[in-house]
């Protein structure tokens, strides 16, 4: 299970890193994307699972209120990408990717912050 985690912070460092480097071309690549493939939300079920698999990996973790809060979000914002209303999806995704770069960069440091913090739970960083 702890390389599963190992997995989720990786990824969330390659997303946070790639928003903090171009966010301009990473947002225009998930526009193009989703105009080409709107079926591309159904892979939220991924999101649904690794939010899972937070919930149950990061028991006895530190910072545990943060898992918790952050697999429930991972498993809501899942949800409603898959199976939620399309007014409602194509309303907050216009939104979501109407939005400065600046607030790209933000959710990049985020994620990063997260990736660390997990990396950290994990021990897999240590200080010398």
């Amino acid at each position: 299970m702890r390389y599963v985690l190992g997995a989720i912070a990786g990824i969330w460092m390659a997303d946070g890193v790639s928003l903090l480097v171009a966010p301009r071309l990473v947002i225009s690549q998930v526009r193009d994307v989703l105009a080409l493939s709107p079926g591309m939300l159904r892979w939220e079920g991924i999101a649904i699972c690794l939010g899972i698999l937070l919930l149950i990996g990061a028991q006895g973790l530190p910072y545990q209120p943060l898992w918790t809060i952050t697999g429930t979000a991972m498993i809501l914002k899942g949800m409603f990408l898959a199976a939620g209303p399309d007014r409602w999806r194509h309303s907050l995704l216009d939104w979501c990717l109407g939005r400065e770069d600046v607030d790209y960069r933000f959710w990049g440091l985020g994620l990063c912050a997260l990736a660390f913090l997990l990396l950290h739970a994990l021990g897999w960083l240590k200080a010398n």
